[in-house]
C-alpha cells in the first residue's frame, strides 16, 4: 500500500503532510527559476554598465582551428554619460583575460563569473570619449548543435578542410570576444579583423577593407561595419570560400550583393542565390529600404543551418528549397523558396535594424521575421497563399508558456515567439483591415525605430497608434498568456448570442464570422454576452474567419 494512503488518526495532520509533499517539487522549481546575481549581471543594465555608451569596437582575433583556440584584443571606445564607477566588461568562461589597458597604462580588474569589473585610474569626465583595450585568449565555448546552442563551430567541409563559424544569439557575443554584452547598447560602427591559417578565407560583417599576409602562414582579413550592429551579429566565417557578386537596384540605389559559398558549391550557389533579388524586392516593398546599403548584403555558407548576422547572413540550407527540404506549414506553400535565405535575411529589418533592448522581447525579432515568410509567399503567389502558409504553421504552436519572458535576467520566452508571434501579427492585420495601412505600419516601424534598440511595448504602442485602434489587450492576450481567445456562442429566442471567453480582462478584439453560410461580417464581442438576429431559418451555423487565430465553441444555455 502507498504510504500516503495508510490511515492516519488525525486527518488534518495527514492533509497537511500531503500538501507539503506535493508542494516540494513546485517549491524546488521556483527556487531553480529564481534569478541569480549572475543572471542579473548578464541581463540587466547594472550600475557598472549604465554610465557609459559604446561608440566603437575595434576587434582583432587570431583563430587557431588546430587547437580550437583564439587569441585577441578588443578596444572598446565609449562616451561617458554619467558619474563613473567600476566598468563592467563581459567575457565568458573558459576564456581568460590577460590584461586591460587605458591611456597606455594597465588597469586593475576583478572577475565575477563571466563579468569583469574594471577599476579605471584615469578621470572619466561626462561627455568625454575613452578607450579600454582588453587582451584575452583561450578555448571558447564550443557549439555542439549550432545555431540552437551557441559558441564556436569547429567544423570540416566535405573535403576534410577546416571550416569555422560563430553563432551566439542567446548565449551572447561575450562567448568569444570581450564587450558590453547587452542588446541595449550598440556601437555606431565596428572593425572586425580576423586572422586565420592559409588557405582559409574569413568573411565577417560589413566590407572588406584589406588583407594582410603575415608571413607565418596566416592572413588577416580586415572588415569594417559602418552601421550600428548588435553584438551577437558579429561573426567569424572561415573556410575555403569562393566569391561572386552582383548588384540590386533598390529603393536607395545600388545595393551590392556578395556571395561566399564553399569553392566546390559555386555552381549550386549561383542557382540558389538567384532568389535574393525577388526577396529583397518583396521586403523593401513591405518593410522599407534594405537597412545597410553602406555595408552591402552578403550570404555566407556556414557549417550550421543559419543566423541573421548583419550584412553577412549565415546560410547552411544545402541549396534546397524549404526548411532543409521540408515545408514547415504542411501546405506546400513553403517549398517554392529557400527558408534560410528568406527568414534570415528578413532579420535584417527585424532583429538587426530594429533590435530589442532585452532578450525577453525577442518576439519582435522572431515573430515579425517569421511573418515575413508569409509576406514573401504573398509576393510570390497571392494573399490567399500567404494566409494558407500562416494558418498551416499553427500546428507547430505549443502554448507552453508566454512569449514574453522576465526582464533583466537574459531570459527568452517560449519558442512560440516564431509561429504564434507570426499568427498574432497576421491576426492584427485582419483587425486593421486595410492592407495599405498595414504596409505603412510595417514600413513605419523601420523608419521610426531603425538603428535603435527598443522595448516590445514601444513596438505594440506604435502599432496601436498608427492603426487608430487600441490593441493593447490583444497584444497582452497573445504575448503574456498561453490562452487562445474562444468565441462562445449560443442561440436564444431566435438570436445568436456571443462573447469572448478565455481572455484577459477587457479583451474586445473584433472578429469576422459567417452566419448561416452567408458572407463574412464583423462582430465586436467583449466578455459580456451580446446578440444579433440570425438570418434565415434552421439550426444556427457560425464559422469564424480562419485568418483570426482564435477558437469557437457552442456554449450551454
Amino acid at each position: 500500500m502507498n504510504r500516503l494512503a495508510t490511515p492516519v488518526p488525525n486527518m488534518r495532520i495527514a492533509a497537511a503532510l500531503l500538501a507539503c509533499l506535493l508542494a516540494l517539487p513546485a517549491a524546488a522549481q521556483e527556487a531553480n527559476n529564481r534569478p541569480t546575481r549572475a543572471d542579473r549581471l548578464r541581463g540587466s543594465i547594472t550600475p557598472e554598465r549604465a554610465w557609459w555608451d559604446v561608440t566603437f569596437y575595434d576587434l582583432h582575433v587570431r583563430v587557431d582551428p588546430a587547437e580550437q583556440s583564439i587569441r585577441g584584443r578588443n578596444s572598446t571606445t565609449y562616451r561617458v554619460t554619467g558619474p563613473s564607477r567600476e566598468l563592467q566588461i563581459d567575457l565568458q568562461m573558459p576564456l581568460e583575460v590577460d590584461s586591460m589597458v587605458q591611456d597606455g597604462r594597465a588597469v586593475r580588474f576583478r572577475r565575477e563569473g563571466n563579468a569583469f569589473f574594471v577599476t579605471l585610474q584615469a578621470p572619466q569626465p561626462v561627455g568625454q570619449t575613452k578607450t579600454l583595450t582588453v587582451h584575452y585568449h583561450g578555448k571558447p565555448i564550443r557549439a555542439r548543435n549550432a545555431p540552437w546552442d551557441g559558441g564556436f563551430v569547429w567544423g570540416r567541409d566535405s573535403t576534410g578542410a577546416p571550416w569555422v563559424a560563430t553563432a551566439v544569439q542567446g548565449l551572447g557575443a561575450s562567448a568569444w570576444w570581450p564587450n558590453k554584452d547587452t542588446q541595449a547598447d550598440e556601437p555606431d560602427s565596428q572593425r572586425v579583423a580576423i586572422t586565420v591559417p592559409d588557405p582559409m578565407v574569413n568573411v565577417s560583417n560589413g566590407r572588406l577593407r584589406g588583407t594582410t599576409k603575415n608571413g607565418d602562414g596566416t592572413t588577416t582579413y580586415d572588415w569594417f561595419v559602418k552601421s550600428p550592429i548588435n553584438n551577437y551579429d558579429v561573426a567569424v566565417n572561415a573556410g575555403n570560400y569562393a566569391h561572386f557578386s552582383d548588384t540590386y537596384q533598390g529603393e536607395k540605389g545600388t545595393l551590392t550583393l556578395d556571395y561566399w559559398p564553399l569553392a566546390y558549391n559555386l555552381a549550386p550557389a549561383r542557382r540558389q542565390f538567384q532568389q535574393v533579388k525577388p526577396m529583397l524586392a518583396c521586403f523593401e516593398r513591405w518593410f522599407g529600404p534594405f537597412p545597410w546599403y553602406e555595408d552591402g548584403f552578403k550570404l555566407v555558407e556556414t557549417p550550421h543551418l543559419g543566423m541573421e548576422h548583419q550584412s553577412a547572413v549565415a546560410y547552411g540550407n544545402h541549396y534546397q528549397n524549404g526548411y532543409r527540404g521540408r515545408d514547415l506549414s504542411g501546405t506546400g506553400e513553403g517549398l517554392d523558396w529557400d527558408f534560410i535565405i528568406v527568414h534570415e535575411a528578413g532579420h535584417e529589418w527585424f532583429g538587426n535594424h530594429i533590435t530589442t533592448r532585452d532578450i525577453a522581447d525577442m518576439w519582435v525579432h522572431e515573430g515579425f521575421t517569421s511573418y515575413s515568410e508569409s509576406l514573401y509567399v504573398e509576393c510570390l503567389r497571392d494573399k490567399a497563399a500567404g494566409a494558407r502558409y500562416t494558418i498551416g504553421l499553427r500546428k507547430n504552436i505549443r502554448n507552453d508558456r508566454p512569449i514574453v519572458a522576465r526582464y533583466g535576467i537574459q531570459e527568452e520566452g517560449s519558442g512560440d515567439m516564431y509561429y504564434k508571434g507570426h499568427n498574432l501579427l497576421h491576426t492584427v492585420r485582419q483587425v486593421v483591415n486595410d492592407d495599405e495601412k498595414w504596409r505603412g505600419i510595417l514600413r513605419g516601424l523601420n523608419s521610426t525605430f531603425g538603428r535603435q534598440t527598443v522595448t516590445g511595448e514601444q513596438v505594440t504602442n506604435y502599432i496601436s497608434r498608427q492603426a487608430g485602434i487600441d490593441l493593447s489587450r490583444v497584444f497582452r492576450q497573445y504575448l503574456t498568456t498561453t490562452q487562445i481567445p474562444v468565441l462562445e456562442h449560443r442561440v436564444q429566442n431566435g438570436r445568436l448570442q456571443y462573447r469572448w471567453a478565455n481572455v484577459v480582462p477587457g479583451f474586445d478584439m473584433p472578429v469576422r464570422v459567417s452566419l448561416q453560410g452567408g458572407p463574412m461580417r464583423t462582430l465586436r464581442p467583449t466578455g459580456r454576452w451580446q446578440s444579433v438576429a440570425l438570418p434565415g431559418r434552421g439550426a444556427a451555423r457560425l464559422r469564424v474567419d480562419e485568418n483570426f487565430y482564435v477558437e469557437s465553441r457552442q456554449a450551454s444555455r
